[in-house]
């Protein structure tokens, strides 16, 4: 009994394999796992126009026959025949996404190569139609030098075409051995031949498919993409600052007049001093902050929702994979400006457990929205609101600088642990590109909604809580006459013990006191100074005070400076750490991030004040 034919379905992810694997065989198909890995194997039985049965293979999505992942390392044994109890496919069905013709022409080239019979199923057409682009089979056909067929798998068109095409290919491929064109050995040649391929396969493309092609060329150019990349971010911090002030202004306005009703229209005593020193100066000096933090994720949602985020996370690749981290690193560190927890949680897509171990480690390091509070504050006290030239802000120049110092310690921590104690090599990354749009205004107010739900929620819990225990601890035992509240608290027995630890790098008591609740959240660090600032204040109209007054009277510009570059590293978030023991089912990686993070912390906020001091700051 002769063996049966086999076909087998190959090319990039997410281009309509599956579908076109279950139009193909029906119910006739079995699934189970490759031998020794838990990669899929789909099989199944498909009827051949003659009657003839094949067995086809739906193999998993690959980018290349370089394998980098396990996925592609079976891919790649199967087309070759070096898979245990596999034959070698006898036709090779290559399925091409007609609506991303160029990427994957790239690797239909690599088979192609290989000599073997060969059918291309250009499926999705209908989909690359709506979005503007026409495309002629034949010419693509004549360019590559194997038969191509038009296929749109969900609705069944093109199938018997393609079952005819299947059936003929090892016979056409004896016939015409030399109809296909010369290889291109080198993957840059490869994809510059798929380039001109795509255009010569290109019947006609609307305006707006030519407009997305010209704008890919150059947000995706190797040079000009990260120029544009970072051009955005620094524009973006610009009007962080620029774009909030009048309505943080308008906040800060309002919370001091609360604090003035609330002084006027209750007695002396101890439900006053809660509501005005500990809720209000505290937890309303984080509210303040909210125009910037809705400023900061309107940008970023548009981001998402025009389809350039996607394009930055290519770009961001090459930089990546220089330090050892793989492309796939991107989208949780992404997450992680955001806040670091779904960050954490988002590498459980990588494969590589010393990549993932690794974006853990260093998704703290991301300059996540909490921190934002603690820059503004300290910017908007000690940085002068002037420009530097050319119309651009100082403030926001500033903290444009904070958040790459978060990303460049981040790649040299990534760098340094890839190269010691999670040694590896990065491993390659390709991602489908998604239409350009203009953001959605009802998606992006949902967006925006939510995300500052999400502030005012942990304003009125975790950093309410952290504030009143801060105030309590602040306020007891009382002071006795002509004595510092702070002083006679617990909570500055408290902090006068931490002082001598940080005192060497610039701090003082009072900073001392803020890092200790500013381990549940960051933001609690605002309320924290707030709180013991307005305790400490010698009578209500300077407890009234906004808090950026108090910090230049009290603070130097060193101590600030370092404050803020202590914040770019230390991992002051209670949250984080659990969430980081739970993915990594232990104590000893998150130990080892609190560790070195501290001492990063130490380390760089010691040389910045020892430099501005030295510097005459």
């Amino acid at each position: 009994m002769s063996r049966l034919r086999t076909a087998a379905l190959v090319g990039n992810p997410n281009s309509g394999k599956s579908a076109l694997f279950n139009v193909l065989t029906g119910a006739r198909q079995k699934i189970a796992n490759y031998p020794g890995v838990t990669v899929e194997r789909k099989a199944g039985r498909l009827l051949l126009p003659s009657g003839e049965p094949v067995e086809l293979l739906d193999l998993p999505g690959s980018y290349s026959l370089d394998a980098a992942s396990p996925d592609e390392e079976v891919t790649r044994k199967a087309v070759l025949g070096e898979l245990a109890g596999e034959a070698r496919p006898d036709v090779l069905v290559i399925v091409l996404d007609a609506a991303n013709l160029e990427q994957h022409l790239v690797f239909a080239q690599e088979l192609i190569e290989l000599g073997r019979p060969v059918v291309i199923a250009l499926n999705m057409v209908d989909l690359a139609e709506r979005d503007g682009l026409t495309l002629d089979p034949e010419a693509l056909s004549a360019e590559l030098g194997v038969p191509v067929i038009s296929t749109v798998a969900v609705r069944r068109r093109g199938i018997e075409d393609l079952l005819a095409a299947i059936e003929s290919a090892e016979a056409n491929a004896q016939a015409t051995p030399a109809a296909r064109p010369q290889a291109a050995r080198t993957l840059p040649e490869r994809r510059q031949a798929a380039r001109n391929m795509a255009q010569k396969a290109t019947v006609s493309e609307t305006a707006e498919h030519r407009l997305h092609a010209q704008l890919d060329k150059v947000l995706l150019h190797p040079w000009l993409g990260p120029l544009v990349l970072f051009a955005l971010l620094f524009v973006i911090f610009q009007a962080v600052f620029a774009w909030a002030t009048p309505f943080a202004d308008a906040l800060d306005a309002g919370i001091t007049a609360l604090i003035g009703i609330a002084n006027a229209a209750l007695p002396e005593g101890f439900l006053r001093d809660l509501l005005t020193e500990g809720v209000l100066a505290g937890v309303g000096s984080v509210i303040v902050f909210l125009p910037q933090i809705v400023i900061l994720f309107a940008f970023i949602l548009a981001m998402e929702q025009s389809g350039y985020m996607a394009r930055a996370a290519f770009l961001m690749d090459r930089m990546m994979a220089g330090v050892g981290l793989s492309g796939r690193s991107f989208i949780p560190l992404l997450s992680s400006f955001a806040c670091a927890i779904p960050g954490i949680m988002a590498t459980r897509a990588i494969a590589d457990p010393k990549d993932r171990l690794t974006t853990i480690l260093i998704a703290p390091l991301m300059t996540c929205s909490a921190r934002l509070p603690v820059y503004a504050v300290i910017i908007a006290a000690f940085i002068p609101a002037t420009t530097v030239g050319g119309g651009i802000g100082l403030q926001g120049l500033v903290l444009f600088a904070l958040y790459v110092a978060g990303i460049i310690g981040a790649m040299v921590v990534a760098l340094v642990l890839r190269r010691s104690v999670t040694k590896g090599g990065a491993s390659g990354f390709i991602m489908e590109m998604p239409k350009y749009q203009l953001p959605p205004l009802r998606d992006l107010a949902i967006g925006l909604w939510q995300r500052a739900w999400v502030f005012l929620r942990r304003a009125g819990t975790i950093i309410f809580a952290a504030t009143v225990i801060l105030w309590l601890l602040l306020t007891f035992p009382k002071a006795a006459p002509g004595e510092s509240q702070v002083d006679a608290s617990f909570a500055g027995t408290i902090a006068s013990g931490l002082e001598v630890v940080v005192e060497p790098i610039g701090f003082n008591r009072e900073i001392a006191l803020a890092l200790i609740p500013a381990m549940a959240a960051r933001e609690v660090a605002v309320s924290a100074l707030a709180t013991t600032y307005a305790v400490d204040a010698e009578d209500e109209e300077q407890a009234a005070e906004g808090l950026m007054p108090k910090l230049r009277a009290g603070w130097t510009l060193p101590t600030a400076l370092a404050f803020l570059a202590w914040f770019v590293f230390a991992p002051q978030c209670l949250s984080t750490i659990a969430v980081a023991r739970r993915e990594t089912n232990g104590w000893k990686w998150p130990l080892f991030m609190l560790a070195y993070l501290f001492a990063l912390a130490y380390i760089f906020a010691g040389l910045t004040y020892w430099l501005a001091v030295a510097a005459g700051l």
